[in-house]
């Protein structure tokens, strides 16, 4: 086995999916130490009145933030969202919304990020702000991530 750093599309590899990032249609479109892109359909992701959830956005701030603060703590720290906050600028009702994730800092415990999500026409249709807290792997020989 190599003791190279593995790149990010490595990691990608090795994380399992996950449920929610299927149901919701989400998919990567890049993924580096210095930013991840990810992409979401507004179908199937709206509201009553036929606009993109909130809560959805969220979704895709947490799921973009969370891998970028994964690929900073890999191979020996996993990343566990403690605080999102989320402002919404534009309704979108069709479409795809792209979500891109860059660290406004990345330390060695805690990792926070700004992710911009932006519709079709690249216009803004929300921002979000991401802490993680970088926890050791349990199968990487630190300590259990939920004690």
């Amino acid at each position: 086995m190599s003791d190279a750093t593995p790149t990010p599309q490595e990691i990608l590899a090795a994380i399992p999916p996950a449920p929610l990032d299927q149901r919701m249609g989400i998919e990567y479109v890049e993924a580096t130490v210095e930013r991840v892109v990810a992409r979401m359909p507004v179908e199937g992701n709206t509201q009553p009145f036929g606009l993109l959830h909130g809560g959805a956005s969220c979704v895709l701030a947490e799921t973009t933030g969370s891998l970028a603060a994964t690929i900073h703590g890999y191979p020996t720290h996993v990343a566990v969202g403690v605080e999102i906050s989320c402002s919404h600028h534009r309704g979108v009702r069709g479409g795809d919304v792209t979500a891109t994730a860059t660290p406004l800092r990345a330390g060695r415990q805690v990792a926070t990020y700004h992710v911009e999500i932006t519709d079709d026409e690249n216009r803004s249709v929300a921002t979000a702000r991401l802490t993680c807290l970088l926890r050791p792997r349990e199968d990487a020989g630190g300590s259990p991530a939920g004690s």
